[in-house]
């Protein structure tokens, strides 16, 4: 049986061992999009106990923490650990647009759920065009008195 090497498949073996026991937050890979009146996040975080996820406003600034704890097999000899354990961190600027008070968060099956709804002073609406003719009427209108007979 004939077996090849690849040196490049060790070498990225290696340089991915090497960046996930970097020191600092580890990724949080995201979807964001706008639905209507509100904004969905939908971030990526498997194996988080849901009660180390921190969400706070400050500002216009959303920071998401969570953090995930490593697995622990006491006496085992670990052939790979791939799965990073750390901290998790990722930051928003939400603009003013947006109504903070009322964002609201769920997390189901290692998806963490933001629902940010637009405020009320950004969402689009529409404005009537009068023209000067009509924009006159009604002015007449308003001032005219209603006789009763």
């Amino acid at each position: 049986m004939a077996t090849t090497f690849d040196p490049f498949s060790e070498l990225d073996r290696l340089a991915a061992g090497l960046l996930q026991s970097r020191p600092g937050p580890r990724v949080m890979p995201v979807d964001l999009y706008r639905d209507g009146d509100r904004y969905i996040l939908l971030a990526d975080l498997p194996g988080v106990d849901p009660g180390s996820v921190d969400i706070d406003v400050d500002g216009q600034l959303l920071t998401i923490r969570a953090q995930r704890t490593a697995a622990r097999a006491d006496g085992a000899k670990w052939l790979v650990q791939e799965r990073p354990a750390g901290t998790y961190l990722r930051q928003f600027s939400i603009g003013e647009g947006v109504d903070s008070a009322n964002i609201t968060a769920s997390y189901d099956n290692g998806v963490l759920s933001l629902v940010i709804p637009v405020s009320e002073k950004a969402k689009p609406r529409k404005i009537q065009v009068l023209s000067q003719n009509s924009a006159e009427k009604q002015g007449e209108v308003a001032e005219q008195p209603t006789h009763q007979g």
